[in-house]
């Protein structure tokens, strides 16, 4: 997909954003046929949020690398999508569900980078990446759905990446340190709404760890022509099957032995 096509694609996007229209796959000129076409148009999407809201890029997310994700969505693969700056939030932050479709939360670990990756031409695995991690976070991210219908969903999955992963933003808890592999993958995270455990995952059920996540996106957007940068957010995928918070609820995601996150919806 060229650029000229990619941007039409992209402003579709952001008219059915506007209009409150149901989550579906792009028809007619603007479908989708391949995931370059895919993260073609989600790089223009980006691009022109952050034209319209004066923002810069903060980071990216990953989606569907656990089994309870890739299980609710009928899709068996990851997909990227990007963080902007003006939707960081700091735990015990506020958002009003009347401004998204449908207002989803997934629980999940975070990563800031220390510094550049370098350009080495050798894949990134989990362990080699591990080095560049400044400090990892518990986290909430904060997506829109759109009342997708997840029966279906499968057949709508480029559309999904071009959507920028359907992300609006991400909440930061407790912060801590990441220098050992196999301690992350035994962090254990529950998930709470209004004080009642809504599910439990651990950090092994992120593509075994999530560095191991982290190494995956790493290489993707190698292939794409980026890098992860200093300062970059990466959050790394939900430990738990997302869920559909409702006015009045307050969400938490406790990390046990290290610390929670907590996000009001009113």
């Amino acid at each position: 997909m060229d650029q000229l096509n990619a941007s039409a694609a992209a402003h579709e996007l952001l008219r059915q954003h506007a209009q409150g229209e149901r989550f579906d796959a792009l028809q007619r000129e603007w479908a989708l046929d391949s995931a370059a076409a895919a993260y073609a148009v989600q790089d223009e999407y980006v691009r022109e949020l952050i034209r319209r809201r004066a923002t810069a890029l903060a980071g990216w997310k990953i989606a569907l690398t656990t089994p309870a994700m890739r299980e609710m969505v009928n899709f068996h693969d990851s997909i990227s999508g990007r963080l902007l700056r003006d939707q960081i939030r700091s735990s015990g932050a506020v958002v009003h569900a009347a401004d998204y479709g449908r207002l989803i939360l997934e629980f999940e670990i975070a990563f800031e980078m220390a510094r550049d990756l370098p350009r080495t031409g050798t894949p990134w695995t989990g362990v080699s990446i591990l080095e560049h991690v400044a400090c990892g976070y518990a986290a909430l991210e904060v997506a829109d759905d759109r009342h997708a219908d997840y029966a279906t969903l499968r057949q709508s999955i480029l559309t999904l990446a071009a959507d920028n992963a359907w992300n609006q933003g991400l909440v930061l808890g407790t912060r801590f340190a990441c220098t050992d592999f196999e301690s992350l993958a035994a962090l254990e995270g529950v998930a709470c709404i209004d004080g009642q455990e809504v599910g439990r995952g651990f950090g092994r059920d992120v593509l075994g760890n999530p560095c191991d996540a982290l190494a995956w996106l790493a290489n993707h957007v190698a292939e794409r022509g980026d890098v992860l940068t200093a300062g970059s957010l990466v959050t790394t995928g939900s430990l738990v099957k997302s869920q559909f918070p409702v006015a009045g609820q307050r969400v938490e995601f406790v990390l046990t032995g290290i610390g929670s996150v907590c996000l009001q919806v009113d």
